[in-house]
């Protein structure tokens, strides 16, 4: 694999991007015009991250449409099933700021590290976040976070007192305060957000935090 070139070593840490909200918008499978909108609806509301997952070439571009429309607002956007080093390639092309995988693909890892994006593995085992956090990245994805369970995040908080997790799989409206109070420190939802009443009620939980 060619070397990939470097994105603007501006561009930030997931500290910064959560900082401000603990929700992230997952964008899939859904057509450029649609992505925008709703990405544009969830910047409005509060929720300042957001991903789009690049499991094709046209789900790249749609990433690069929703990158575009960030930019003109100051929002960062992600790439999201970053499981190859091409999907890379395809999110450093689109100008995502950072990148997130299901599980823990070292190659992935680095190479996006060395692109100069945060990347942010899926994890679900204790064995998992040892090995992520030997290659140097904070923080991790609990997924699929429904299966796992709230439990999960009490539990890893013993071992892993300093690892802040993104639980994603199963999240909506309904829950997401509930794996908050487990120990999560984002919640990322996907699916639920075909429901055009998600958004908002995200944003009320924001708002009561």
């Amino acid at each position: 694999m060619a070397p990939l070139t470097p994105v603007d070593p501006e561009t930030p840490t997931f500290d910064e991007l959560f900082a401000k909200s603990p929700v992230m918008a997952i964008l899939r499978g859904m057509p450029a015009d649609k992505s925008v909108e709703l990405a544009v609806r969830a910047w409005d509301l509060g929720i300042e991250c957001v991903e789009v997952p690049v499991q094709t070439e046209e789900a790249a571009r749609v990433l690069a449409a929703v990158v575009a429309a960030g930019l003109e607002r100051g929002k960062a956007v992600g790439a999201g099933t970053v499981t190859t080093t091409e999907r890379l390639e395809w999110a450093v092309s689109a100008g995502a700021a950072f990148t997130v995988a299901p599980g823990l693909d070292a190659e992935v890892a680095r190479a996006s590290t060395d692109a100069s994006l945060p990347h942010l593995p899926g994890v679900a085992t204790a064995t998992d976040v040892q090995a992520a956090r030997a290659l140097g990245l904070t923080w991790l994805k609990a997924f699929p976070a429904s299966v796992l369970g709230q439990g999960w995040f009490k539990a890893m908080r013993g071992p892993f007192p300093e690892v802040p997790f993104v639980a994603t799989g199963g999240i909506d409206a309904s829950n997401a305060a509930a794996y908050l109070a487990a120990g999560a420190r984002v919640v990322a939802v996907g699916s639920a957000l075909e429901d055009p009443e998600q958004l908002p009620l995200l944003a009320d939980l924001l708002a009561s935090r």
